[in-house]
């Protein structure tokens, strides 16, 4: 007996910084998270969230910025709007351990739409949910199986790396993820820590000296994962940083290359000037 073929909708969250061309193409809805600073909340959905304007007001910041999880009642509204004219959701999201995001959209998708959407966890940040989330657009709309969009996922999640170089190591200090004694001797040794983002987890790959260093690192780290699928350069405001480093990786560039923005999830703790990538090593 054939399988029937569903009509499948993907969605994601904000943190995926997917460019809102490929989120058109592959109609990917996006729950927005929220960013708080200066004393305001603002969902960063496209529109009350200027990303650029952000960054260049961050330096001056007194307070930190936050981020938050969209609440589950939001999440249960925006997951029913979506459902219009589709059989089934599947949401790729960003880690459980680094957010509540992928918990309230799974309470949300519960309460108002029970049985019929699936919820992934990305196990990252940024493009590995968004390299994820357009690998299950595809093959959703090749297939119509719920299973195929899922083992996909999968097998993209297995094969990505994400590595970060962090420009300036004051904003890893004001997040709290370091101490500020281990910032401070960093900034004076102009130490460029190299961060890997794997599973949840947030580890330094490497510790450089100086930024062109950093970056010759990060060539290496990505040539190594050649032959490549995908590879998304991340960049936060430092576009000629990320324009020469697509070029030194011209030997192994795919076809399926996009540079992007990282968004404020991963944006606050690095901060202006920092790199990195997203790799998907061919299967």
């Amino acid at each position: 007996m054939a399988t029937i073929k569903k009509k499948i909708r993907i969605m994601t969250d904000s943190v995926c910084d997917i460019p809102q061309a490929l989120l058109e193409k592959w109609n990917i809805g996006v729950i927005p998270c929220y960013v708080n600073f200066e004393g305001n909340s603002y969902l960063d959905d496209g529109t009350q969230f200027d990303r650029a304007g952000f960054y260049s007001r961050l330096p001056q910041m007194k307070d930190f910025p936050t981020t938050a999880a969209p609440s589950p009642a939001l999440a249960e509204e925006m997951l029913k709007e979506a459902m219009e004219g589709y059989d089934h959701i599947v949401s790729v999201n960003v880690a459980a351990k680094l957010s509540a995001t992928l918990n309230n959209i799974r309470l949300g998708g519960q309460q108002g739409l029970p049985g019929q959407v699936t919820v992934l966890d990305s196990g990252g940040v940024t493009m590995s949910i968004g390299s994820q989330a357009l690998v299950a657009a595809r093959v959703a709309a090749e297939t119509g199986d719920v299973d195929a969009v899922v083992a996909a996922v999968e097998s993209t999640r297995k094969r990505q790396k994400l590595y970060a170089i962090i420009a300036n190591l004051e904003y890893l200090r004001r997040s709290g993820r370091v101490n500020a004694i281990s910032a401070f001797a960093g900034s004076i040794l102009q130490i460029k820590p190299i961060l890997d983002v794997h599973d949840g987890e947030v580890d330094v790959a490497e510790r450089v000296r100086t930024m062109s260093k950093a970056v010759s690192r990060l060539r290496a780290l990505t040539e190594a994962q050649a032959p490549l699928e995908h590879l998304t350069i991340l960049q936060i405001e430092n576009e000629e940083g990320a324009a020469q480093l697509k070029d030194m990786l011209k030997g192994v560039l795919p076809a399926d290359n996009i540079t992007v923005m990282a968004g404020p999830t991963l944006g606050v703790h690095i901060g202006p000037g920092s790199l990195g990538v997203v790799t998907v090593r061919k299967a």
